[in-house]
């Protein structure tokens, strides 16, 4: 894309970069302080090239060959078909009152249709991240800091994973310049794959890496728990009856018990007279039972028989079975009672041993998931047409289609153009930044041509996909093929 403000510019003159508000003056060969855009020959110029990605539809179709899934354009004709042309490296619209830099037309299915490419800059932007792991992370609502600035929060734990909202307006421009500069640099490293680390206050250290498993304190998790103990007792009950005479699951959330639990009633069995510790909340299902930590199931106990409150004499009798478990089945226990109705420790018997390694079977793998989030405000609209509210109208009628980097976003109800998206669906080094501080992410809206006309697109600026290959430089990426496809 090359600014108005360079025109007439010579070699040996310096250009001025209207992409973004820090509004760089850029010396011949020099890049601005995004690195993204430079002064080459005296013109402004987006450094890196156009990301346009190709999907086979048809086995018989000549291919562009892959390097490493990408390789630059060759010359050759291209079936807009089986292209999408991505916003990577298309550049912006700031200072909002410029049209997107492509507005691309092709036929799909004898469909005339229209894309509008533009790298967002966005200040209102922040990332979901979902944790697989029962570890206590932190309480609700404590800062998360990285490099010791503070750059998010812990929000509420959801069934199986611990949940922090990271970024946002707030720290990206309402606190130190330090801080600012810490969150942009965090949030892009996240949106790119990169391996990040927190400090929770009163919590845990973390490594967080999109798609990858967490890592907490120093220890790599690898499994997310089947469920509650109340639900791992309602799931694996039949296969424990007859073979135990009581079975407690232990867990920070939700301790289940099985011969109190409905389950163990179903099957006829006995009260054990067994208490456990904590708030009892419906039969076979206890809260509280100790706190939050790394221990068993989430909990701060490394040797369960730490929540038994007490033993009803009468009811526990000699030679009881008894299994003490964990949500995903890494930490197990079995104990048989003496003449004294003390618990002593046995080999778990195989027929147990098979059950808690279907607890562990059960259990997903841990991982790590970050999701952009962020509001499509004015310049993004205004760069498809001058009436940006026509857009959002279009958007909430499901006539237009938000992706990102070609992945699928997910659209939130409500007023204006919310989005989130999973950043493993996205190209590689999707997101970039500018130094307002500001994150940098394409965005496309892809909707029929007549429609883009019906809201009062900017019909002047269409063009086709060879008018782009001639323009910039243009590289080929394959696409990913668990994306759906955006014309479909």
């Amino acid at each position: 894309m090359v600014s108005n403000s360079e025109e007439k510019s010579t070699s040996s003159e310096k250009v001025n970069c209207d992409a973004c508000p820090i509004l760089c003056r850029i010396s011949p060969g020099k890049t601005g302080s995004c690195d993204r855009y430079g002064n080459f020959n005296g013109k402004l110029q987006r450094i890196d090239p156009v990301i346009l990605t190709q999907n086979v539809i048809d086995q018989n179709e000549a291919v562009v060959p892959f390097e490493k899934q990408t390789k630059k354009w060759d010359g050759s004709v291209l079936n807009p078909e089986s292209i999408f042309p991505t916003a990577l490296g298309a550049g912006t619209t700031y200072p909002d009152y410029k049209p997107a830099p492509f507005i691309i037309a092709s036929r799909h299915h004898d469909v005339d249709m229209v894309t509008v490419v533009t790298e967002g800059i966005f200040s209102y932007c922040s990332y979901k991240i979902k944790i697989d792991t029962d570890r206590y992370v932190g309480p609700e609502k404590a800062s998360v800091r990285c490099q010791g600035e503070e750059v998010g929060h812990v929000i509420t734990a959801e069934y199986g994973s611990q949940m922090l909202s990271l970024g946002g307006v707030h720290h990206l421009t309402g606190g130190s310049k330090q801080e600012g500069r810490v969150t942009c640099q965090m949030m892009m490293d996240l949106g790119n794959k990169k391996s990040v680390e927190f400090e929770v206050d009163e919590g845990s250290r973390l490594v967080i890496k999109a798609g990858s498993a967490p890592i907490i304190d120093g220890e790599q998790e690898e499994r997310m728990r089947v469920g509650c103990g109340s639900a791992t007792i309602g799931i694996f009950a039949k296969q424990w009856h007859g073979h135990v005479d009581e079975v407690i699951v232990v867990d920070e959330h939700i301790t289940g018990m099985l011969s109190e639990h409905q389950a163990g009633r179903f099957l006829g069995m006995e009260p054990s007279g067994i208490r456990v510790r904590g708030r009892r909340s419906t039969p076979g299902r206890y809260f509280q039972v100790a706190n939050p930590g790394h221990g068993w199931g989430g909990t701060d106990i490394s040797n369960p028989l730490e929540i038994i409150d007490r033993i009803k004499k009468g009811v526990t009798y000699p030679g009881l079975r008894l299994l003490m478990v964990s949500t995903t089945g890494e930490d197990a226990t079995y104990f048989v009672f003496d003449e004294n109705l003390k618990p002593c420790e046995q080999k778990m018997p195989k027929i147990l041993q098979k059950v808690v390694d279907r607890i562990g079977e059960n259990c997903e793998p841990a991982c790590s998931s970050v999701l952009f989030m962020a509001g499509a405000g004015g310049s993004l609209r205004a760069g498809v047409t001058e009436n940006p509210v026509s857009l959002t109208r279009s958007v909430q009628n499901l006539l237009t289609r938000i992706t990102c980097g070609g992945a699928p976003v997910y659209v939130w109800p409500g007023g204006g153009i919310t989005i989130m998206v999973d950043v493993t669906k996205m190209p590689e080094n999707s997101f970039g930044s500018v130094p307002t501080p500001a994150i940098v992410a394409p965005i496309e809206f892809t909707m029929n041509l007549s429609d883009f006309e019906a809201l009062g697109g900017h019909m002047e600026q269409v063009q086709y996909l060879e008018d782009l290959t001639q323009q910039r430089e243009t590289l080929i990426a394959q696409w990913n093929q668990d994306n759906p496809w955006p014309y479909n």
